[in-house]
């Protein structure tokens, strides 16, 4: 199977924070973000992989920046790394008024996707990833500990099982 580029898939979505998407003090809801960082994913991972994908896992997301009443978030997701079945994705979350002055980054996080057949529903292969830029190499190598680490904590490997981990989690 061919690799793919990072930017082939790369998924741009914004979003204008209206009083609906509040909370009481004027600040963005938590799962209203959680939810659009899936759909930007999701729409990531399915170019990637050319089918349907369903969210296997989300690493930890933590809320940096307050979004309030009347910001514009720009969330931007990139494939990291392709495995057998799955694909891993990074999302950014950045903030600003709605003239896009003053941007700060207030969110990010890892998600994983499976691939899934468009018949049988079932897990399917996935084509690589091809990094170029020196922060998509990054994310790329480092794809494999953060893998190990959600396998171990989800119970799906063996700490001794960890090529990458081993060492953390070994008997002194």
């Amino acid at each position: 199977m061919e690799g793919k580029l990072v930017a082939h898939s790369r998924t741009v979505m914004t979003e204008l924070i209206m009083p609906n998407d509040t909370n009481p003090m004027g600040n963005l809801m938590g799962g209203y973000l959680m939810r659009w960082m899936d759909i930007a994913c999701a729409v990531c991972a399915a170019r990637h992989c050319a089918s349907q994908v369903a969210t296997a896992s989300v690493d930890h997301i933590s809320f940096h920046e307050p979004i309030r009443l009347g910001d514009v978030i720009t969330l931007t997701a990139e494939v990291t790394r392709a495995f057998n079945t799955s694909v891993e994705l990074y999302v950014e979350v950045s903030a600003s008024g709605i003239t896009g002055m003053n941007p700060r980054q207030s969110n990010h996080a890892y998600f994983t996707f499976v691939a899934l057949d468009a018949q049988s529903g079932k897990p399917s292969a996935v084509p690589p990833v091809i990094p170029i830029t020196s922060d998509e190499k990054k994310r790329y190598e480092s794809a494999v500990r953060r893998r190990e680490l959600r396998l171990i904590l989800a119970g799906r490997m063996k700490p001794e099982d960890a090529t990458e981990l081993k060492h953390f989690f070994a008997e002194k």
